[in-house]
Parts: structure tokens; C-alpha cells; sequence
């Protein structure tokens, strides 16, 4: 794999990951709920998700999905049930959040379950992958490193835009101090769940 390459993917992989989705979302609404701290565990969860995806692409696995109409509507479906149940438990949140004292409410492990299972059952996810890998990894070279770079460079920088949602929502945060503007917040952060689950749901198998 040539720089010119890599540098290529670097750039999509960026765009992948600034265009606002289910983990941003996540990621926000656990940055304002419990505070940015916890935020990591959250980040971490989205990424052990998304290196599972890229080793199922990695030993072929991605292919099901993107030739089997079932198995893609299988986690389509689930993603989306599982998008509308978190938007279902945000929209009911407490109208009154203390970013300091709320922070200690969730353990890190059930932030980190929540994320994993958000890239999980995200299936566009798997399929962008095993369409977008090929189009990078030369036949003619060693494969496996060519997806270790490839996976590596999507990890760390999806990392690091999940980190600038989180701090952008922790800037958020600092203006919501009212009760029933915190309300306000959660019931937009849990229509935006929703709003998510129903794009995921109308995805077409290519």
C-alpha cells in the first residue's frame, strides 16, 4: 500500500466518521449524562464493536452481509430496535441532571456494553467496510497488514472524533441548567435515537 493510498482512506475514513450516526449520539448523550470522564468507556465500547466488524471483513465474514439479503436484515431490524429502545429510555430521562453527582449513576462497564452493542448492530457499518476495504488492500502484497493499517487507522480516528463530540457536548452542557431544559435535551437526544433507528431501518440491501 502506497502513502497515496493510505492518505486516501485517511480522508474517508474521516468523512465516515465526522457524518453524525448512531455512535455520535451515543457518544453526546453519555458526554452530557455522565459527564466526559465516562465518555472513554463509552468510546472504547464503539470501537471494540467497530474492530469486530473490521475482523469479520478481514477473514471474509463481511461478504455475507453484503450478498446475504437475510443476515443484513436480521441486524438491520435488531439496530434498530435496539436504536428506539435507547431513544425510548433518553426521551424518559430525569428532567434534572448533575453532571457531577450523575456521573457516578452508570458503572463504565454498562457504558462500554451499550456502546459495543450501538456498532454492533449496525450493519451499514460492516457492509461500508467490506465494500470500502478491497478498494485499498493490493492482491499482490501481504493482506494481513494491509487490514491492520486499514483497521488501525479507522480505530484512531474514529477515536478521535468521538472525542471531539464528546467535548463539543460537554460545551453543550455548560448552557443546559435548568430542569426542563435538561427535559428538553434528553427528549432531543432521544428523538435523534429514534430518527437514526428509522434511517437504519430503511436501508436497502445494495
Amino acid at each position: 500500500m502506497t502513502a497515496e493510498w493510505w492518505l486516501t482512506y485517511l480522508i474517508t475514513t474521516i468523512i465516515l466518521s465526522l457524518s453524525p450516526g448512531s455512535g455520535a449520539i451515543n457518544t453526546m448523550t453519555t458526554a452530557i449524562s455522565h459527564g466526559y470522564n465516562k465518555t472513554f468507556a463509552s468510546i472504547a465500547g464503539l470501537q471494540a464493536g467497530l474492530v469486530v466488524h473490521i475482523v469479520l471483513v478481514g477473514v471474509g465474514l463481511g461478504t455475507l452481509f453484503s450478498h446475504s439479503v437475510i443476515a443484513f436484515e436480521i441486524l438491520k431490524w435488531a439496530g434498530a430496535a435496539y436504536l428506539i429502545w435507547l431513544g425510548i429510555q433518553q426521551w424518559r430521562a430525569a428532567g434534572s441532571i448533575e453532571l457531577n453527582a450523575h456521573s457516578h449513576s452508570q458503572p463504565r462497564s454498562k457504558l462500554f456494553k451499550r456502546a459495543v452493542l450501538v456498532n454492533l448492530t449496525n450493519p451499514k457499518s460492516i457492509v461500508f467496510l467490506a465494500a470500502l476495504f478491497p478498494q485499498f488492500i493490493n492482491p499482490a502484497a501481504p493482506q494481513v497488514m494491509q487490514y491492520v493499517i486499514l483497521g488501525t487507522t479507522t480505530v484512531v480516528v474514529d477515536i478521535i472524533v468521538m472525542m471531539g463530540y464528546a467535548t463539543l457536548a460537554t460545551r453543550i452542557a455548560v448552557w443546559i441548567k435548568e430542569p426542563h431544559q435538561i427535559k428538553a435535551l434528553n427528549r432531543l437526544f432521544g428523538s435523534l435515537f429514534v430518527l437514526v433507528a428509522a434511517l437504519l431501518a430503511s436501508a436497502r440491501h445494495a
